[in-house]
């Protein structure tokens, strides 16, 4: 081997040992610095960890599984928070009527409503994507099918297109739709509900992208289109991407709450923060106002903080405002 090729590979590896790690680059980067500048964005990020922490080690911090019936008792039925005169230890937040702890029952509704939250997203944004890069990348008569589709679907608020497939699979399935079941359909009507908005920006994207040199070239030396699309064109998509996922994420939350309150969501048996809300709005008239008051109080705590990540990583995404 010659001194030379020695000496480059030599100073290759200095180079590679002086440049800066990924989390280095994180660091100094524009979309850290808008994150740094911004209070209440770093306050909405910690609390939406702090929901997703809660969510995640539900089993660990909570007084009792309030989907196991072995645990209740009904002799602990509507008793109010530890801070009132009538209230008792360990049962912080109260109990309802089925002498459910009203904290533990937040913890596993909010891992639920988080759950289909994500799953939701990720089914719709999937969806999105696949039918935006097909439509962008070959035109035609695809895109007029897809776009007319999308169209037709924006003329339908998201919660009746929910309700109709949620009321769709109830009347399949019948009695074979247990708790694990109904999650599922609630994330099948979550994603088929949210689609449109990653298919028309994406479609936006990639009609842009596509007449640009690098896909000419990927082209020319033979690369199908499904590797064009995904390894090439998908990445340079993924800022708009980003913004809608926060967003939606959102407002795939309400959509859970709004059915679970509306009796077509998650069962009491197995409640998400919507049918705890359901369940404690029939006795906020009795006086028992803790009951929907903290799943409620919990749920739009979640949805701010959500929104204000949201808003944040538009703002900070957005080129013209740089």
């Amino acid at each position: 081997m010659s001194e030379a090729v020695v000496r480059h590979k030599v100073e290759d590896r200095g180079s590679r040992a002086a440049s800066p790690g990924w989390f280095r680059r994180t660091l100094d980067s524009d979309l850290f610095y808008s994150f740094r500048r911004s209070k209440i964005t770093m306050i909405a990020a910690g609390v939406t960890l702090l929901f997703f922490l809660l969510a995640i080690f539900a089993s660990a911090l909570a007084v009792q599984n309030p989907f196991d019936p072995a645990q209740l008792q009904l002799m602990n039925s509507r008793i109010s928070p530890l801070w009132t005169a009538d209230g008792q230890s360990p049962f912080l937040l109260g109990t309802d009527e089925q002498g459910r702890d009203v904290f533990s029952a937040i913890l596993y509704g909010l891992r639920i409503s988080l759950v289909v939250g994500v799953l939701g997203v990720l089914f719709s944004g999937a969806l999105g994507i696949l039918l935006g890069l097909t439509a962008g990348y070959f035109g035609g008569a695809v895109d007029g099918l897809i776009m007319r589709v999308a169209d037709v679907q924006l003329s339908f608020p998201a919660i009746l297109i929910a309700l109709l497939i949620n009321g769709i699979a109830k009347s399949v399935l019948g009695n074979r739709l247990d708790e694990m079941s109904m999650l599922g359909v609630l994330v099948l009507a979550i994603g088929l509900s949210f689609w449109v908005q990653y298919a028309r920006t994406v479609r936006g994207s990639v009609m842009v992208e596509k007449n640009k040199d690098y896909v000419a070239a990927a082209q020319l030396i033979g690369l199908p289109a499904p590797v064009i699309m995904l390894r090439h064109v998908l990445p340079n998509t993924m800022g708009p991407i980003l913004v809608i996922a926060t967003i939606n994420l959102a407002l795939a939350i309400i959509t859970e709450a709004t059915l679970s309150f509306l009796g077509s969501g998650m069962p009491e048996t197995m409640p998400s923060l919507g049918t705890l809300i359901r369940i404690g709005n029939n006795y906020l008239f009795a006086g028992e106002w803790w009951i929907v008051a903290f799943p409620g109080l919990a749920l739009a705590a979640l949805i701010l903080s959500i929104n204000l990540l949201g808003d944040w990583l538009r703002d900070a995404l957005n080129p013209k405002l740089r």
